[in-house]
């Protein structure tokens, strides 16, 4: 396989992350990657190890009244809502970088320098639920030929991607939904899980994920969490002050349990022919004062065999391994997938359960 050049929207921890990852990783080279601040292009390979070392430990937040309208500026509106923004010394985030450059309009940035770029990882918090979706819209208008990755969560998303399918084949772009650890490598397991029975009965999803850092630099994920919380959604979760986030934290004594999420692993195993929706549920718990797992992550399948008796198979994640690697590693493997999807001239949506990861 030809090698493979690569953005990366969002500097968060897991757009952070996908760059480290990426330099250990085969046949990828990251050639972009930016943040609401600034923009960082070299189409020979960035300096991974500076751009890290130059934005490293820098995350404050500041509360702002003013809505900031994402279509421009590339990143969901505040409105009121505590903001995590990036700084070190005079410049903030990725304009930190002497690779980088300041800009307001960093998605139109990236993509007036598509046309060299294979693939696009979209790690930005999806705190309204089309935004990722209007991202996209984005690439399209551009005519960008190439692969967009993504690893939302939530379930409504998805019919928002696939009411733009038409938009992407047009254009030639390859989108491949949810491709982190759930939904992603645990959709993808739990439709390999299924092979063993000619009808699926239900499949449980059970995460555990400890975050030692904390809110302080894991504010996407520890928000997006909470907005399943009961009393919880999207927009309310969206416009929590840091405080009132770390109040939450507290009254959960560090370790907040969620059931019944709203997960797209289950209208992703659905379009997959896995199971039906209504037959997924998806669970976990997180520990934000802790790096140990607060439980094993395990995906159970349970099913009639071909012998019509009912069995379960089940598959567990080592315990060692961290969020950063059960996330990032898929999202790069599915990254690969899309590539080769895209050069062999399949355009549109594919979720996890539809492709395996390369690796």
């Amino acid at each position: 396989m030809e090698d493979i050049n690569f953005a990366v929207l969002g500097t968060g921890g897991i757009g952070r992350r996908a760059l480290e990852y990426s330099t250990r990783k085969d046949g990828l080279t990251p050639v972009a990657a930016c943040d609401r601040h600034g923009v960082a292009v070299d189409h020979d390979g960035l300096d991974v190890e500076e751009l890290l070392a130059a934005t490293e430990g820098n995350i404050a937040s500041e509360a702002r009244r003013a809505s900031t309208e994402s279509g421009e500026q590339g990143e969901p509106r505040t409105d009121g809502g505590a903001v995590a923004v990036k700084q070190s010394g005079e410049r903030k985030g990725v304009a930190a970088s002497v690779q980088a450059d300041s800009t307001e309009t960093p998605i139109d940035d990236i993509i007036a320098e598509s046309e060299a770029i294979d693939a696009v990882l979209i790690a930005l918090p999806n705190l309204e639920h089309d935004f990722i979706p209007r991202v996209a819209d984005r690439f399209a208008e551009a005519d960008y030929e190439g692969v967009l990755v993504d690893v939302l969560k939530r379930s409504r998303v998805i019919d928002m991607l696939d009411e733009r399918t038409e938009a992407f084949e047009e254009s030639g772009i390859t989108f491949v939904c949810g491709a982190g650890a759930t939904p992603g490598f645990l959709t993808g397991a739990a439709a390999l899980a299924a092979q063993s029975f000619v009808e699926v009965e239900d499949v449980e999803i059970w995460w555990g994920v400890g975050l030692k850092s904390g809110y302080e630099d894991n504010r996407g994920t520890v928000r997006e969490d909470i907005a399943h919380l009961d009393g919880y959604d999207i927009e309310t979760a969206r416009d929590l002050s840091d405080a009132e986030i770390e109040a939450i934290i507290e009254d959960h004594d560090g370790r907040i349990e969620f059931e019944d999420m709203e997960h797209a692993d289950d209208v992703l195993l659905e379009r997959a022919g896995i199971c039906d929706a209504e037959d997924v549920t998806v669970g976990g718990i997180l520990d934000v004062r802790s790096d140990e797992k607060p439980t094993t992550t395990t995906v159970s399948v349970t099913g009639r065999t071909f012998d019509g008796e009912v069995g379960t198979n089940t598959f567990q994640l080592d315990d060692a391994t961290s969020m950063e690697a059960n996330v990032n590693g898929p999202a790069l493997g599915y990254l690969k997938a899309g590539v080769r999807r895209n050069r062999a001239g399949e355009y549109g949506v594919f979720g996890p359960a539809d492709l395996m990861p390369g690796f």
